[in-house]
């Protein structure tokens, strides 16, 4: 305890320090002695620090202290006095401090006595530490033993370390090794690979030599093995382009079963080519057949091209005769199906019913000349009948059911088609063509069947005069060329042009002949004519409206031309037979009549908004307005005179010179009031006898009352108006409404 020392010279108090170290004092090995503070320290408990002197040496350098009071350190020249003064005020505030000062202490006394217990405190510190040596003591000896361990353990880490640095770089060479052995590998792989694949290409096995030579054709494992045998022929081939030694191995044994395969093809598929030969064989089996052995074709043709052209020519000389035979005998059988009573020459538009009379009988030698231009139900051919089935000749025969020619046509045409389509497409399957090479392929099998038809049709368009059956086989074709358009077979299409070049011409032909003959039909040498309809004008109009329905579908210009030729000659042909009528009435009936009828008949066949139908409806109502006038003038023909007379003079203002014919206007009313009622009833009668047609006879008998009731209503608009409004006999006039009253009536009646 003698031993403690002063940090400063001042004596009187000490100084201590709480939270700051205080470095230690040199001494010997059995005293532990703290410095005292520093000046400008904090109050507070002092920490003694111990030593001992095995430890000296190493702290020599910490036998002074730097100590950083900051605003506490009242040596610093940077001291502030101000925050002296805030650190004197704040101290003043302290509780102890107050009560010291407020109970009146004196303060010199008061720090002796801090002191002293300062002092008192101090040294009872230092005893405990004293009493606490040993501990401290043996404290140090475990810290230097825990030293000690620590320190062998960084060594074992450093090793450690080392050894894990040794082992890395012996990581990376072992990767670096992994990864050339992999490469080395996957080479070796990629080799084995294609040298697995080269012998497996390269080699014949057994199964397949045994395939080839003992397994029927139309086995299945003969078919695979063929496919496998056609890649090996091709693989050595390729190889032995780049000069590989291993194709002399196998070169022979493939050869050989090259060979052999060739002929066994060869013999099935030749088979079952002559196999279609042999009569009432259905030969479509047969191509069946073939199709499901196309890839025999295919190996011919990769392998031995001239055994491949044999087969194909052997097949196209044997369709084509079976095509031609089949096709010949079926026309042939088709044709006696035919109606005996054929249009010829004389059965034309513009020729009397009568001409043309049998040896023995005095009825035509056509039956029925009309149907001649009449369509009936010869329509549904292009609709319902299109794709019917085909007629079977000795089915019919055994009904004794006829035909007409597009029926027979179309039966025969859509058997062709049927079998076109299939043959072209077999061609293409079988025999691997396609576009021109597939035409010039199908046309070598069906060339001679196709010269039978064009041939065929030569003969019959010939000798034809039925203009709508012609007519009927051109939309037919039209139709069966979209079928094939929509079936993508090309194959008749050239044929289909070549039988429209013939046909449309003939048709032509035909029409020109009707025209030319109604064109010099001479109206005197018809013998009787009646204000009727006239049977030329009515073939004319079943005619055209047979035409015009079949047209809408695959509108032609050339028809409408040809109809527009033929209609201009059939109202020369009316005007010149109503010129037969002395009188204009009567020729007006016949051409109200004629007109009517010829519209109401393309109306109902084609469309009243066709051409031909809006032509004949101006015409028939230009007609009906001159009947009109026609048929009202016996009866009230001063009164219209009258009112057409006024309503002129009117117009032109020269009223007052009608002053003079109050006797005229004075007859006409009174003729009017006693005659009206008849002329109805008359005109009525007229009208009934008049036309053949009940809906356009109404139409017109209500279009002349109509017109009476309208002349007699200007008739009473005159009278209403100078010099005649004051005249005594307007009171004689008949009530218009009464009239039309009548009028009505009339309708009902009719």
């Amino acid at each position: 305890m003698e031993m403690l020392q002063h940090c400063c010279s001042c004596t009187s108090r000490w100084h201590t320090i709480a939270t700051i170290p205080i470095p230690r004092v040199e001494c010997d090995d059995s005293c532990l002695l703290p410095r005292k503070p520093t000046q400008g320290a904090k109050f507070g408990r002092v920490l003694p620090l111990f030593c001992r002197s095995h430890q000296l040496s190493t702290m020599a350098e910490h036998d002074e202290i730097d100590l950083n009071l900051g605003t506490l350190d009242l040596t610093s020249d940077e001291f502030i006095l101000d925050e002296v003064d805030v650190h004197i005020q704040r101290n003043l505030e302290d509780d102890v401090v107050k009560s010291a000062l407020e109970s009146g202490v004196d303060l010199r006394e008061y720090a002796k006595q801090i002191e002293n217990e300062l002092e008192g405190v101090e040294n009872a510190s230092i005893q405990d530490y004293i009493k606490e040596s040993k501990n401290i003591a043996s404290l140090h000896t475990q810290i230097t033993a825990c030293d000690a361990i620590l320190e062998r353990m960084e060594q074992m880490l450093s090793g450690f370390q080392s050894d894990l640095g040794s082992l890395s770089a012996e990581i990376q060479t072992l990767q670096r090794q992994s990864i050339s052995m992999n490469i080395k590998l996957q080479n070796r792989q990629a080799v084995r690979g294609e040298l697995s694949q080269f012998v497996d290409e390269m080699a014949v096995p057994e199964s397949m030599i045994n395939h080839i030579l003992d397994t029927p054709v139309t086995d299945r494992h003969f078919l695979e093995q063929l496919h496998e045998l056609n890649h090996k022929i091709a693989f050595v081939k390729q190889q032995s382009f780049k000069e590989a030694l291993s194709c002399r191995d196998v070169v022979d044994v493939l050869e050989n079963l090259k060979l052999k395969a060739i002929a066994k093809i060869r013999e099935f598929l030749l088979l079952k080519i002559n196999q279609m030969k042999k009569p009432m064989a259905n030969y479509q089996m047969q191509q069946n057949a073939l199709l499901k052995a196309r890839f025999f074709y295919e190996f011919l043709l990769a392998n031995e091209r001239h055994v491949a052209k044999e087969v194909r020519d052997e097949y196209v000389d044997t369709m084509s005769k079976v095509n031609y035979s089949y096709f010949k005998g079926y026309i042939s059988r088709l044709m006696k199906l035919q109606y005996d009573e054929v249009a010829d020459k004389d059965d034309l538009m513009g020729v009397e019913d009568t001409a043309k009379r049998g040896l023995f009988s005095s009825k035509p030698s056509l039956k029925n000349r009309s149907t001649v231009f009449t369509m009936g139900n010869r329509g549904e051919i292009l609709s319902q009948e299109l794709e019917a089935s085909i007629i079977i000749p000795h089915a019919a025969q055994k009904d004794e059911t006829k035909h007409t020619f597009e029926s027979l046509f179309r039966s025969q045409h859509y058997a062709l088609l049927d079998n076109c389509c299939r043959e072209y497409l077999f061609v293409c399957d079988f025999f691997m063509v396609s576009l021109n090479n597939a035409q010039d392929l199908f046309n070598a099998v069906m060339a001679k069947t196709m010269s039978l038809f064009l041939k065929h049709m030569e003969v019959y368009t010939n000798e034809c005069y039925d203009a709508i059956a012609v007519f009927l086989c051109i939309h037919i074709i039209l139709r069966f060329r979209t079928i094939m358009k929509d079936r993508e077979v090309p194959a008749l299409d050239k044929y289909w042009e070549t039988l429209l070049e013939m046909l449309f011409p003939r048709f032509q032909h035909i029409l020109e002949l009707n025209i030319v003959s109604i064109r010099e039909t001479d109206p005197q040498k018809l013998g009787n004519i009646d204000i009727s309809p006239h049977y030329i004008t009515r073939r004319y109009a079943e005619f055209a409206g047979a035409l015009v329905s079949i047209n809408q579908s695959f509108p032609d210009e050339r028809l409408e031309r040809l109809l527009a030729k033929l209609q201009i000659e059939v109202e020369n042909f009316i005007l010149r037979m109503a010129a037969e009528f002395p009188a204009r009435k009567e020729q007006l009936i016949f051409l109200i009549n004629n007109y009517d009828m010829m519209f109401g008949v393309i109306s109902e066949r084609a469309s009243e908004d066709s051409r031909e139908a809006a032509s004949f409806r101006d015409l028939l109502d230009a007609r009906i307005q001159e009947y009109v006038e026609e048929v009202l003038s016996p009866y009230f023909g001063s009164l219209m005179t009258f009112v057409k007379d006024a309503e002129s003079r009117i117009e032109r203002g020269q009223a007052d010179s009608m002053k003079q014919q109050d006797r005229r206007v004075e007859q006409i009313v009174q003729h009017f009031a006693s005659t009206w009622k008849r002329g109805i009833e008359s005109i009525n009668q007229e009208v009934m006898r008049s036309f053949t047609n009940f809906k356009n006879g109404t139409s017109i008998l209500q279009g002349a009352l109509t017109q009476l009731i309208q002349y007699y209503h200007r008739f009473s608009k005159i009278l209403s108006v100078s010099p005649f409004k004051n005249m005594s006999y307007k009171g004689d006039l008949i009530n218009i409404h009464h009239l039309m009253v009548e009028v009505k009536k009339q309708k009902v009646a009719f």
